[in-house]
């Protein structure tokens, strides 16, 4: 094939491709409730194109033909990994860098050298929290961020800044938020601490559920992990 050829024929289908994205975006656009269409790039399985946008939530992912005449919304499983493509997908797309956290706001709790790299916001009395914090006792050489985010039961809000007023503010987010039973802080809850700030952290980027982790890589996961996956993703994304 000539080089003029083959200029027109990958002309050709770059025109087709761009084709199906203007379509794609044009269909949709009246669809997805005023939502902002940031992308749109072929999904892992031929034939479906990802289109990605954005709400108040963050960035979500659904799927479509080249035409927009059909939408899939849901996941895509690759079965011979056991790999959930889309939540892989998701948890790039809302990265958050990790270096910009302002880890001075959060309490620290460290075991071992610490090498593995977590951040969290968690409330104290969030059940779900609390057996994640089953999960985050069995794995050694850590550090965990805690941004303590009382939003599950705001009127305990003092406890966290108990926590802060602390003279170990480690031990003691442990015996409130990990132990059987609920430990408050004997500490007065009136000195200087960040727990409205963390709170309006929250709220910039969009934590809406508890626990919600920041890996070192800055992709986040909503919910826990047992003891074995969670061992599995710091080790993956440890800096």
């Amino acid at each position: 094939m000539s080089r003029a050829a083959l200029f027109l024929l990958l002309f050709a289908a770059a025109l087709g491709a761009n084709a199906d994205e203007a379509q794609i975006r044009k269909n949709l656009a009246d669809k997805l409730d005023a939502a902002r269409i940031e992308g749109i790039a072929p999904a892992p399985v031929a034939g479906l194109w990802e289109v990605r946008y954005r709400t108040a939530e963050g960035v979500k992912i659904l799927y479509t033909d080249a035409a927009a005449s059909y939408v899939i919304q849901g996941r895509i499983l690759e079965l011979r990994s056991d790999r959930d493509l889309t939540e892989e997908r998701l948890r790039k797309l809302n990265a958050i860098r990790f270096d910009s956290l302002p880890l001075d706001l959060a309490v620290k709790v460290k075991r071992g050298n610490g090498k593995r790299v977590l951040a969290m916001f968690s409330d104290p009395y969030c059940p779900a929290c609390r057996q994640f914090e089953g999960s985050l006792a069995q794995i050694d050489d850590i550090t965990i961020y805690v941004f303590m985010y009382p939003v599950i039961r705001p009127e305990n809000a003092a406890h966290s800044k108990a926590v802060w007023c602390s003279p170990d503010r480690a031990r003691a987010w442990l015996e409130l938020a990990a132990a059987a039973r609920p430990k408050v802080p004997e500490a007065a809850p009136s000195c200087a601490n960040p727990v409205d700030k963390v709170l309006e952290l929250g709220r910039r980027l969009r934590v809406n559920s508890t626990p919600t982790l920041i890996l070192a890589n800055g992709e986040r996961l909503s919910g826990g992990l047992a003891a074995a996956d969670l061992r599995e993703v710091l080790d993956k994304t440890t800096r």
